[in-house]
């Protein structure tokens, strides 16, 4: 029997590896849609980045299903009731998501399709193990990354390898007309978006073609080269991942049938440290709010406005920093070595709240991922599970001098700076008058003083945090 499937596009915005869409296929008509569900998510709807990337990650979308794809804004369970009354549909099919608010929603849409007499099928499209499939021996989640990967995941069944695309695709036949992608008015009316639009490629073509380069010519040197950001051994796939235009399959996949190196195996350790993120936050659904350690809850963090803006508009003085915050805001993305400099600058240096720094990146980040984001903010913070130590205070200017040596990143993004020496680049507050005077730096006019003393702001940083006792970990 021929069945009439809907298949509810979410975060797996692409036709190959899609279990769900493929069953949906197999099964008879299908009928695509994508719904942006402002109504359930509350605080944790979409930062305004991550809608320029979901326009143009549907319209891409919108061309591989041939125009078929239908576009929704609102409550899903009215819209999908209208769609399924309209259209007599048999089953609903669905990749699963994993934020706290949605695991919720799909709960009672599950419950509530399956009381109207219609078949439900729900995939995992989006990990390499179910956060229920890697736990300890006493079935409690780990807490710990190593562990976790070593003992978790790889003593765990292999991930499979990913599904073809659908052979055949046919589609229900709609009498209306599909409503533009324009619809939904996921971009912004002032048009700030446009040098992020000129940086990447979108859909799961352009994220194909990016893994393809990042394994001919960024992975052989990953294990060293990630950490310097002027170098191109970063995959930066990080939001073809969170929109599902690639499955962490392919990924894992085609990263294993390149080789076996200690390359390989540091790259496909940082898709692990994906899975723990997302482990933490289904077991931990407080995650992006609260401290995963209580002791971090009566921390007296400071509140200052002035720093907090200098730190998102990359006018702290400290270039490393400001270069990593102006290219968060050029490009919607920053190198993972820099994220780890600005956040410690933002709780460490300026002592402010880790939760200002996620919901920024939150706002900003073309990959803003729930649980990635939130995991790591509370690594950098201190407060997290197998979280940096309160002593790890990166030193900006050391961290510039050492991953950034010829300031190639560095200059790309705080241009005033450009024609100042490596000797004086990251520290330009002590460089000679004469030599600020021919590099044409006014500092505290093009270029601004330091917000804070980094040595007095570390003694400060480590003050408070020893106060906490954080030697070890204490479970909410």
């Amino acid at each position: 029997m021929v069945k009439k499937v809907i298949h509810w596009f979410r975060q797996d915005l692409r036709l190959s590896d899609n279990p769900a869409f493929l069953a949906a296929c197999e099964a008879g008509d299908v009928l695509p849609v994508y719904i942006l569900d402002d109504v359930n998510s509350g605080e944790a709807s979409m930062g305004a980045a991550s809608r320029v990337w979901l326009h143009h990650s549907l319209e891409s979308l919108q061309k591989s299903l041939q125009g078929n794809l239908q576009v929704f804004a609102g409550n899903p369970q009215i819209i999908l009731e209208n769609l399924i009354k309209t259209h007599k549909i048999d089953a609903v099919h669905w990749n699963r998501c994993y934020e706290p608010w949605r695991i919720q929603r799909d709960k009672h849409l599950k419950e509530w399709l399956q009381e109207s007499g219609v078949e439900v099928g729900s995939f995992n499209g989006s990990l390499l193990w179910e956060p229920w499939e890697v736990l300890k021996k006493d079935d409690t989640p780990y807490k710990v990354f190593t562990p976790f990967y070593r003992r978790g995941c790889l003593a765990a069944a292999p991930p499979h390898d990913p599904l073809p695309a659908p052979s055949t695709m046919s589609f229900i036949k709609t009498d209306e007309e599909n409503s533009p992608i324009t619809s939904l008015k996921l971009l912004p009316e002032i048009s700030w978006d446009r040098s992020i639009i000129e940086y990447w490629h979108f859909g799961e073509d352009a994220a194909q073609e990016k893994l393809d380069i990042f394994l001919n010519n960024g992975l052989s040197d990953y294990k060293d080269g990630r950490n310097f950001p002027a170098q191109k051994n970063v995959s930066q796939l990080s939001p073809y991942l969170h929109f599902g235009e690639i499955s962490p399959n392919q990924i894992w996949t085609a990263a294993r049938q390149s080789g076996s190196d200690r390359n390989v195996d540091h790259f496909c350790s940082e898709l692990g440290w994906r899975e723990f993120s997302h482990n933490l936050l289904y077991f931990n659904p407080e995650l992006p709010e609260q401290n995963l350690q209580s002791k971090f809850d009566n921390f007296q963090w400071r509140y200052s406005d002035d720093d907090l803006k200098a730190w998102q508009q990359g006018q702290t003085g400290y270039p490393i920093v400001d270069a990593g915050m102006r290219e968060l805001w050029q490009t919607g993305y920053m190198h993972n070595r820099v994220r780890m400099i600005v956040g410690s600058f933002l709780v460490k240096n300026l002592l402010l709240d880790w939760r200002l720094g996620e919901r920024w990146f939150w706002d900003c980040l073309v990959d803003a991922d729930m649980a990635n984001n939130s995991a790591g903010w509370q690594w950098i913070a201190g407060c997290g599970a197998d979280a940096a130590p309160y002593f790890r205070i990166f030193n900006p200017v050391t961290q510039g001098q050492k991953f950034d040596k010829t300031g190639d990143y560095t200059r790309k993004y705080v241009p005033e700076l450009k024609n100042m020496p490596e000797k004086y680049l990251f520290n330009p507050w002590e460089a000679p008058q004469a030599v600020l005077e021919q590099a044409g730096v006014v500092l505290g006019e093009n270029y601004p003083q330091p917000v804070i003393d980094i040595k007095q702001s570390r003694e400060r940083a480590l003050n408070a945090f020893q106060d906490l006792k954080v030697g070890e970990f204490v479970e909410r």
